[in-house]
């Protein structure tokens, strides 16, 4: 079973696949947002080629646990993808994953370039592993 994790943004949408058996995530793509069908075709267009079953969607929330507006942003967009795609989707509490994105690719020493290019990818890798570490 492969599920798709995604760091839904205003911008861009990080994506991450979980392994067949679901035990590790792999980041494989950013989309650059255009408008929500472009959007959904992609997200179609990946679930397509990994026969995706499942979606986790990053839900941000604020240091104390309530859901601001990107949190509302990140949740409308959810149901979005419920009604389109027709796939199971859950939400998973993404607070500090874009922070340890960018620790980890600090650490790395990627230049600034890079990291702006991989950030969310990495965040929805983060995403996703958590929310595989947490079932099994």
């Amino acid at each position: 079973m492969r599920i798709l994790g995604l760091d839904i943004g205003d911008r861009t949408i990080g994506v991450a696949i979980s392994d067949p058996l679901g035990i590790t995530a792999q980041g494989i793509t950013t989309i650059n947002r255009k408008n929500e069908e472009y959007d959904i075709n992609e997200l179609v267009k990946i679930c397509n080629e990994y026969s995706v079953e499942e979606f986790v969607c990053g839900l941000p929330k604020n240091m104390n646990g309530t859901i601001g507006i990107q949190g509302e942003k990140a949740l409308k967009f959810s149901e979005l993808i419920k009604e389109s795609i027709q796939l199971p989707v859950k939400m998973w509490d993404e607070r500090l994953t874009t922070a340890a994105a960018n620790r980890a690719m600090l650490q790395a020493d990627l230049s600034r370039a890079k990291r702006k290019k991989l950030v969310d990818k990495i965040a929805a890798t983060y995403i996703l592993q958590g929310y595989l570490d947490s079932i099994r």
